[in-house]
């Protein structure tokens, strides 16, 4: 995909379709497995403008409560005071603060990632994977990123010792989305 054959195609507003994306993570556990889990209920919007994606913007809201890591008694220690307390903080919300082309398929989105009502920093490389008309006439356009993190710069400091050294789970956090987006009628 080039700038000038995405400009008249893309650039447009755009609701992400939670049906068909995905939110997710992966973290180290006990030091020798990964452990997967997702967000299940996020909404998202923004406006992406293919010739200059500096005016693109995005907005993301995730329900903590809605984490699935496949496992109940995990869950509910994440939904917890020990981990996101979701009592006091029910959402994790991000705002872009700039968007940049990388190359012809990747562009970088940087904004504020609020977790636990600590605001931080974050940037993303997005994939552009492609555009498609829907059977139900939608143009969706398709993104995959995924950035690290430290849990413990939003206060998500929980953790256990382990007897052989190394701690139950790790500081680093891998952030995934995978997003298919439809776009709006209204282009601006």
């Amino acid at each position: 995909m080039t700038n000038a054959t995405a400009t008249d195609t893309l650039t447009g507003t755009y609701a992400i379709d939670p049906t068909h994306s995905r939110i997710g993570f992966v973290a180290r556990h006990a030091m020798v497995t990964k452990v997967r889990g997702s967000f299940n209920e996020f909404e998202g919007s923004g406006y992406f403008d293919a010739e200059n994606p500096a005016n693109s913007r995005l907005a993301l809201t995730i329900k903590a409560a809605s984490i699935d890591t496949r496992n109940a008694d995990r869950d509910g220690h994440l939904r917890g005071n020990d981990f996101f307390d979701m009592e006091n903080y029910p959402e994790i919300t991000f705002a872009s603060t700039a968007v940049g082309h990388v190359d012809d398929t990747t562009y970088r989105v940087t904004g504020n990632l609020t977790i636990k009502g600590v605001t931080k920093p974050v940037t993303v490389d997005f994939e552009y994977t492609g555009t498609a008309v829907d059977p139900f006439q939608n143009q969706r356009i398709g993104l995959e990123g995924k950035t690290t993190v430290n849990r413990k710069d939003w206060g998500v400091t929980w953790n256990a010792a382990l007897d052989a050294g190394g701690v139950l789970v790790s500081e680093k956090v891998t952030l995934e989305f995978e997003v298919s987006a439809i776009r709006s009628n209204d282009a601006s």
